[in-house]
């Protein structure tokens, strides 16, 4: 509710000043093709600055990586177009979120799903992978939109207690599978550390930044200064060792665009699941995530099904 108020605030009031500027502009003889084309063309550059700063930190600050996942000028390219088609298209899935994503009726389900996503966004980033998810036959799954975006991530993880709860009264599960992005890995490893494991049936992370990111200096904010480097709160999260009973997986990309360095997704203990060439939001798009991540569900079911036989 937060990040999509915001952006339907600063959209309507944006748009607002930009036709009353563009009002009085035409009214004085200018030519009114350009100000019709130039909203557009104010969006999508908006959308490049932002892309163009988070590419820029990301190779400053990047992770020394391997030769062999090194990418050449066709595939570089082909990372850099699709984040930023994926930035782009972010803000209006984010303001529609809940008509995109809906959780299902009360049913009963064995091991439901829990999507959360990071940092300043909402459920809407998984619009995709909840169109995909369907259309495997994946029924159970659900998502939180937790804020406000700034508070802190302790907050989020109740948030995400209390959402876990209302799940298990509605599917009759015992535990579910959290499937996270961005910060939302560090909402449920929080969560994890003040309520335990007992509800959870497994975690996967998507671009977990699990040692904090240098973007996360860009803006303010409780959650934001979690996400930095090196800082307390996260420091003594990473003290807390992850239970090897849990399957507890970490995918991430040695070329994302937001997590800086790309290794700050590693955890030790968790089974890491390393792609290239994907940008951080193209993540949630990218076909072999969506492929991995139901390839992930499905494990856990089968494996959820064997126990209870």
């Amino acid at each position: 509710m937060w990040t999509a108020a915001a952006l339907w605030v600063a959209t309507v009031a944006g748009a607002a000043v930009y036709v009353w500027v563009a009002e009085r502009a035409v009214a004085g003889g200018s030519p009114s093709t350009p100000w019709i084309f130039g909203i557009v063309a104010i969006y999508f550059g908006i959308v490049f600055f932002m892309w163009s700063v988070y590419f820029t930190l990301a190779w400053f600050f990047r992770a020394r990586r391997p030769r062999e996942v090194r990418i050449g000028l066709r595939a570089t390219v082909r990372l850099l177009w699709r984040e930023y088609k994926a930035l782009a298209f972010a803000a209006p899935r984010m303001m529609f979120y809940a008509l995109l994503v809906r959780d299902p009726s009360p049913a009963r389900v064995d091991v439901p799903v829990l999507l959360l996503h990071g940092v300043l966004c909402n459920a809407g980033v998984w619009a995709r992978m909840s169109r995909f998810l369907k259309r495997c036959g994946v029924d159970g799954v659900y998502t939180l939109s937790y804020g406000p975006p700034l508070a802190s991530i302790e907050a989020f993880a109740n948030q995400l207690a209390a959402k876990i709860e209302r799940i298990s009264k509605a599917t009759g599960a015992r535990s579910v599978m959290v499937v996270s992005h961005s910060m939302g890995g560090l909402v449920v490893r929080a969560y994890m550390r003040k309520y335990g494991i007992a509800r959870l049936a497994s975690v996967m992370t998507i671009g977990a930044p699990h040692h904090g990111s240098v973007h996360a200096w860009l803006l303010f904010g409780t959650s934001l200064a979690q996400l930095r480097p090196g800082n307390g709160w996260l420091a003594e999260l990473n003290r807390v060792r992850l239970d090897p009973s849990l399957r507890f997986v970490s995918l991430w990309s040695w070329h994302d665009s937001m997590v800086a360095p790309q290794t700050s997704a590693e955890l030790p203990g968790a089974y890491d699941v390393p792609v290239i060439g994907v940008g951080h939001n193209a993540l949630l798009a990218d076909a072999e995530v969506l492929e991995r991540t139901h390839a992930e569900i499905v494990a856990v079911r089968t494996e959820s099904r064997r126990h209870s036989a």
